[in-house]
């Protein structure tokens, strides 16, 4: 790599705020059904971490846009450092729901300006292909930091001391931080900032084609999370055997991604991107009739390998279509789609698995993702 120092900084920095977000989600709804809280209280409290992001998406990215790496990062931290402070000073629920908002905020943010300089940091698509594959582990990596400190911490000290741990994570994503270059951009004229539109970015045909085709991919990831237990369910497996396939499956995310790094010289962004859709959609064609464990988790490891392949290379395409002075806020419009579907997709799968059953419902999505790769080839090279 030719920026060693600064993706190492980068790679920390999402590890500390995506951690304090992770350890919230864990702990936040189990405080809140020890309290005695209803599932309909705790779903709304989970589905808080996903609202502020979607509307803080867009002005984060032009906030990256307009400064850089430093300022945006510090306004993540400020975020995420509330959202720790809130739930330990109080076990109030209401104060529970704002910890959600703002540590989902923070922990966004701070990803939207993290993927931003990482993209700018590399030379050429190899390279970037390389810089996200090594920035996809970050998001692994913390969701066992965070859950595992603050789950032995309410253990041994209660919630409170659990919250409070949480609060001092994000703080480490400053320490780091001076690794990474200052980054000044030049400021559109006044005119032109005030007369363009996020929406613009859509009238960029392989912008909408690659928006359409990392739908798919999001909507298939949080189908199998979704799904998978109530299959498993379905065919008599024990909850630690669903939960071996869901680690297996994880495990298969992070190799992939390590070994990205390793030929990406000898990869196309379009080649990878539409043979994973056709894997996933051949991995959904006969995962219904399976019945057995082993088989399942093969399939799972498989389906791994073929979605963990893809953000790479999304982000990679992402910032080679896009204009140089909007890398930030093409970032943030993705991200706003994907926190918005994986917010409705999961209501839309209980309906719809309700209505046509578990085995149907992949079948349905791999024959939407398996059309999907025609767009994946058309983005060209």
């Amino acid at each position: 790599m030719s920026f060693p120092r600064p993706l190492i900084a980068l790679i920390l920095g999402q590890i500390s705020l995506h951690s304090c977000m992770a350890g919230v989600r864990m702990a936040a709804p189990l405080q809140a059904l020890k309290q005695g809280h209803s599932e309909w209280a705790v779903g709304v409290l989970m589905a808080l971490f996903a609202l502020a992001p979607i509307a803080l998406a867009l002005p984060a990215g032009r906030m990256a846009d307009r400064h850089g790496y430093h300022r945006p990062l510090y306004f993540a931290v400020a975020l995420s450092l509330a959202g720790g402070i809130v739930p330990a000073l109080t076990s109030h629920y209401l104060a529970m729901c704002l910890a959600a908002m703002l540590t989902g905020a923070g922990s966004n943010v701070g990803l939207i300006t993290i993927q931003r300089t990482a993209g700018r940091m590399a030379a050429d698509s190899t390279e970037r292909m390389r810089v996200f594959s090594w920035l996809g582990l970050a998001p692994a990596l913390a969701n066992v930091v965070g859950p595992v400190t603050a789950g032995a911490l309410i253990d041994l000290a209660g919630f409170r001391a659990g919250f409070a741990a949480l609060m001092l994570m994000p703080l480490a994503a400053l320490v780091p931080a001076r690794q990474v270059p200052v980054d000044t951009p030049a400021a559109p004229p006044a005119a032109a900032a005030r007369s363009r539109t996020s929406w613009e970015l859509l009238s960029i045909p392989s912008m909408r084609r690659l928006l359409l085709v990392n739908f798919l991919v999001s909507a298939s990831w949080d189908m199998h999370t979704f799904v998978l237990p109530i299959f498993g369910h379905e065919r008599g497996l024990s909850a630690s055997a669903i939960g071996a396939i869901l680690g297996l499956f994880s495990l298969a995310v992070a190799g992939v991604r390590l070994i990205i790094p390793i030929v990406a010289h000898r990869l196309s962004e379009s080649q990878v991107l539409s043979g994973a859709m056709l894997g996933v959609a051949a991995v959904y064609a006969v995962y219904p009739l399976l019945h057995s464990a082993w088989l399942m988790a093969l399939a799972a490891a498989s389906l791994g390998l073929a979605l963990g392949a893809v953000q790479p290379m999304v982000m990679s395409r992402l910032h080679h279509i896009t204009p140089h002075d909007r890398h930030g806020e093409a970032i943030g419009l993705r991200s706003m789609a994907l926190n918005l579907s994986s917010t409705v997709m999961p209501l839309l799968f209980g309906a719809t698995g309700a209505a046509i059953g578990a085995a149907a419902l992949f079948w349905v999505m791999g024959g939407l993702v398996g059309a999907g790769s025609a767009v994946a080839r058309r983005m060209g090279g």
